[in-house]
């Protein structure tokens, strides 16, 4: 039978008296001051307890009143009349059942009139024999009785205030629960903290120390801390270069529209760890040796210092640096890695947690810095320029830097993505006496004797002057001045060789070791058996190598050198692995060299002991394979020298690319700086062809000829047979040739009628001593609209000594308040550039009568406040123009006149 039907034949009014005397009376309250707090359905039902009122028996009464009346009515009975006593029995059990359960009557409720209806023919004994409508119809009625049920508790006085009771306990108990979760899960923002500080940390230390070459002599350590080694250094390009945007984004500056960018500058010089405050992307091309992985180091503790940052490094506050060098994360052929593994294939032990990276980059935080385009096979690199396209393109607002070496990618490879590019100039004078003071202080005070001389030589002795070009260079000058007390070797190769030597003989001898590993091997076998290792990863485009791999090298060359033959092949790899100085192991599982100048000059002397011309030459036009070129040059004997530079012009003369031939014609040039012996012929026709390609036709061009060195000079042209545009490029090579040598040419160009051209000769000051340059060049210079750039405190210094007074200036952030108050004092401009990358709020005091008219702001730091309020007294003043991502104050206080631009 239907349910419906049921109800219709049983109503409420029949049904509920006679359900009702199941239940005992009702109680006030929520049962709160009760000795047993909880109301049990035991306790409310009437056929129970001590003051029961009903007996089992009077229940089969009610459940076969109940029966009975649902069989009355027209229609067809709902079960078998003789199943009525069965089915009454049934009912019966079902409804005493009720007493049974364990629970109380805000519970039942909760649970609803049907699975209460279940649980209480769970809890009766199952009936037996009935029929199939007999047991539809117990179902039914028992849900029945269970509905009226419910409806009685919900009645009574007191389940009102329990169920608030329950309720109000159920709340507090999941609040509880709730805090305990919350406590044993840290919000995903504490956990990001919590493992940047850690992952901060790990870099700081990591990249914190800085390898001096040739000062791990003499019982002392082999690294040194990277804030007394590491020197700034300037580079070049940039506003002026090719593709470099030169602008700043909405992400540094909140809130205010995209400032304008500056006016551009060609040849723009500026200290290399902050050209990310000027770029938000920047390629850096430098030589090796030149410091490109030492400035990756130094931009890497920079931003994971938690306070007392270097001066002018607080632009990178905030900055989380992903330190990725490809050579590592190809050294298999693997795909770059996503942004999720950046830490693993780096080789970072910590584990972030997950969406980390993600998160940091997508809030624009990021600090991406790629070492090392040219250290991956030619091949390869396009798929790396998409792997960095992709990333570009999910994630704005981070600052991006990736090293290469001059000529492996070609000038615009990345300016369609905004990237600004910039090559580490050689080292000024200024610069290489800094180092060499700063290495002799690393050295210790035993070294402090060598220190002058040094010096002295450096300003005398050309030939040494020439080599100290990058810390590489100047690193290893310093050692050997030491070590051969006061006695330099004369060129590239004779410098190589005597480092080598001291690498590899003397290194553990000067330091009293004995022989640690068991065994004593000469020079001669270590470079014989390391050569080998060098002739590998160049042939192969890579920079390591598997150790595996690298010991069975070695292994196979063993049997062929007689002083190592005598000892296991693994005690010989395992002694030039940790003695020779040479070898280093970045992971547990790799070996590579400890500069890739040591690996190019080993493979070169490889290739030319093998009489490997043809090898050479093929790889000609491989950009990798330049310096082991050249280095070759120096390794060859007469004969092999003329044959190779003979193939490398011939290579030019078959190519149609203009930019293959310049850069096969000045290799072939450069070369021949480092051969010991040329014939005059070959060197003549390898100098014709270079005046071939002169005047370069861009600035790249002016850049790569200015790699041939001094030589270069005397085929340059005069200003007299020189467009304005070759007059530029002109003087641009002359000025990166950097020694002293170019003054003279130089000086032919100082009144020049093209700015641009005298531009390029303020902006070069940095690359020269001061003093001289001051002399023969500033001093001379047509003032004629041209913009005097200062840039430390010697040139500012130097202006003043020769009492020049500039009507345009322009003051960089090096120089001190001191020099820049008596520059300003001095010169009175009407046109004034600042640059600012930290340092207070106010501008440097001017008087009221100053003649200043147009102010330019060169704000490179989000960090910087400049106050414009003081300027409101200076009755000249028209223009002030504000760039970067830097912010100003106090504009609301300047008269209507003046027009500010770029807020």
């Amino acid at each position: 039978m239907e349910p419906a039907l049921i109800g219709t034949r049983l109503a409420s009014a029949a049904i509920g008296p006679l359900l009702k005397r199941l239940l005992a009376g009702d109680g006030p309250g929520a049962g709160l001051v009760r000795k047993d707090a909880e109301v049990r359905l035991s306790g409310l039902v009437s056929f129970r307890g001590e003051k029961r009122t009903l007996t089992e028996k009077d229940v089969r009464g009610l459940a076969a009143t109940l029966v009975e009346r649902s069989r009355q009515g027209a229609g067809e009975p709902p079960f078998p009349a003789d199943e009525t006593g069965a089915v009454t029995d049934a009912l019966a059990a079902n409804l005493l059942a009720l007493g049974d359960l364990d629970m109380d009557d805000v519970q039942a409720v909760r649970l609803g009139h049907r699975d209460l209806a279940r649980r209480l023919r769970a809890a009766a004994p199952a009936p037996d024999g009935l029929s199939t409508d007999a047991v539809l119809y117990l179902e039914t009625m028992t849900e029945w009785a269970c509905l009226h049920i419910l409806e009685f508790f919900t009645k009574r006085s007191a389940f009102v205030a329990r169920s608030l009771v329950e309720q109000t306990r159920a709340q507090a108990e999941l609040l509880a629960k709730t805090d305990e979760l919350i406590r044993r899960t840290p919000r995903t923002e504490t956990r990001d903290e919590a493992f940047e500080r850690r992952y901060l940390a790990h870099l700081a230390k990591k990249h914190g120390r800085l390898t001096i070459y040739g000062v791990d002599l003499h019982h002392s350590p082999d690294e040194w801390p990277l804030d007394l080694a590491y020197l700034s250094l300037e580079a070049t390009g940039g506003e002026g270069a090719p593709g470099a945007p030169g602008r700043e984004t909405a992400h540094e500056a909140p809130g205010r529209e995209e400032r304008p960018r500056p006016p551009q500058r060609e040849q723009a010089s500026v200290r290399a760890d902050l050209a990310l405050a000027r770029h938000e992307k920047v390629l850096l091309r430098g030589l090796a040796g030149s410091g490109k992985t030492t400035l990756v180091q130094w931009l890497t503790v920079s931003a994971a210092a938690t306070e007392d940052r270097p001066e002018g490094m607080a632009y990178l506050r905030g900055r989380v640096p992903f330190v990725l060098p490809l050579r590592t994360l190809t050294r298999h052929g693997e795909r770059l890695p996503s942004p999720d593994r950046f830490l693993s294939a780096a080789g970072c032990p910590l584990t972030p947690p997950d969406g980390w990276t993600d998160r940091v980059l997508a809030a624009g935080r990021g600090l991406v810095l790629v070492d090392g385009i040219d250290e991956i096979p030619e091949a390869e690199r396009g798929r790396a320029r998409d792997w960095l396209r992709d990333l570009l393109g999910a994630y704005e607002g981070n600052r991006w830097l990736v090293t290469s070496r001059p000529t492996a990618v070609r000038d615009d490879w990345l300016a369609p993505d905004g990237f600004a590019e910039l090559a580490l100039a050689p080292m000024a004078r200024t610069e290489v006496t800094a180092f060499v003071r700063r290495w002799h202080e690393a050295a210790g005070p035993d070294a402090a004797v060598h220190e002058q001389p040094l010096l002295d030589a450096l300003r005398t002795a050309e030939h040494v002057a020439q080599l100290a070009t990058n810390p590489l260079m100047c690193g290893l000058i310093c050692a050997l001045h030491r070590d051969r007390r006061g006695f330099l070797p004369r060129g590239r190769k004779a410098l190589y060789e005597a480092a080598l030597s001291m690498l590899l003989s003397r290194r553990d001898r000067e330091r009293d070791m004995g022989a640690p590993t068991g065994l004593v091997l000469d020079e001669a076998p270590q470079i014989q058996l390391i050569q080998r290792l060098a002739y590998w990863l160049t042939l192969n485009g890579r920079t390591q190598m598997d150790r595996a791999h690298a010991a069975s090298i070695v292994a196979e060359a063993v049997p062929a050198v007689p002083d190592a033959s005598a000892h296991p092949p693994d005690r010989v790899f395992t002694h030039l692995l940790h003695r020779s100085g040479l070898l280093r192991e970045p992971t547990a599982d790799t070996v590579e060299f400890v500069h890739r100048t040591f690996q190019d000059h080993l493979a070169a002397k490889a290739l030319v002991d093998h009489w490997d011309i043809g090898v050479l030459v093929r790889h000609a036009a491989d950009d990798q394979w330049e310096d082991v070129i050249r280095m070759a040059v120096g390794h060859a004997r007469p004969r092999e020298c003329a044959e190779i530079l003979r193939e490398l012009l011939s290579a030019a003369d078959a190519t149609e690319d203009r930019r293959v031939r310049l850069r096969l014609t000045l290799l072939a040039a450069t070369a021949l700086d480092h051969a010991t012996e040329v014939s005059p012929e070959v060197r003549g026709e390898v100098l014709r062809r270079t005046g071939e390609v002169i005047p370069p036709r861009d600035p790249e061009e002016a850049r790569q000829l200015a790699e041939v060195g001094p030589l270069v000079l005397g085929l340059l042209g005069g200003p007299e047979e020189l467009t304005d545009e070759e007059a530029f490029t002109s003087v641009v090579a002359a000025t990166h040739v950097a020694s002293d040598a170019a003054l003279p040419y130089l000086a032919r160009f100082v009144r020049h009628p093209a700015l641009k051209v005298r531009s390029q000769l303020i902006w070069s000051w940095s690359r020269f001593e001061p003093h001289p340059y001051s002399e023969e060049i500033v001093a001379r210079l047509d003032p004629s609209e041209l913009i005097f750039t200062v840039g430390s405190d010697e040139q500012a210094a130097e202006l003043v000594r020769l009492g020049l007074t500039p009507r345009r200036l322009s003051i960089d952030s090096p120089v001190s308040e001191d020099l820049t108050a008596r520059l300003l004092s001095l010169c009175d401009p009407v046109h004034l550039q600042l640059e600012r990358f930290a340092g207070p709020p106010e501008l440097p005091p001017l008087p009221p009568s100053a003649r200043l008219r147009q102010l330019e702001l060169r704000l490179y730091s989000s960090t910087v406040t400049v106050d414009l309020a003081p300027l409101a007294a200076l009755t000249h003043l028209k223009t002030v123009e504000v760039y970067g991502p830097g912010s100003v104050t106090g504009a609301e206080y300047l008269p209507s006149r003046v027009r500010v631009t770029g807020l």
